[in-house]
């Protein structure tokens, strides 16, 4: 995976973020929207958009576009760049091969101990009970 590649597919939009800013709070757009367009990349084979797709779920909308926001920081460079490594994170992660399970055994140890346990619960209860006396 080519990450400079990657990193040109993408586009931004910058809004009017929420949260703290002062004077500057309804001037200035730090908020920054990251869209990238899945179905039209050209870095990933369709095996891979196949496994991103399933993997991005319903975070992409019907037209196969992923939206990433980000507004943490006061500054627009600072949100684009949190956005960026976020997005680069979720393709990593989506492209992971996933690793086989292998079938272990229950140990026989923890079997006894369980069972010893039920035992020695069951007994403290039925003590509890008054006894039946004939």
């Amino acid at each position: 995976m080519n990450i400079q590649i990657l990193k040109s597919e993408l586009n931004y939009k910058y809004v009017r973020s929420s949260g703290s800013g002062g004077q500057h709070v309804n001037k200035v757009s730090s908020k920054a929207e990251l869209y990238f367009d899945l179905n039209n990349s050209v870095v990933f084979s369709d095996e891979k958009k196949q496994k991103l797709s399933e993997y991005f779920g319903n975070r992409l909308t019907k037209d196969g576009i992923l939206i990433l926001a980000c507004d943490e920081s006061r500054s627009q460079f600072r949100n684009k760049a949190l956005v960026t490594q976020r997005f680069i994170a979720l393709i990593e992660e989506g492209l992971k091969k996933q690793k086989l399970r292998i079938k272990t055994r229950v140990p026989r140890g923890v079997k006894k101990r369980r069972l010893k346990n039920k035992r020695i619960n069951a007994d403290k209860k039925a003590n509890r009970k008054t006894p039946n006396i004939e």
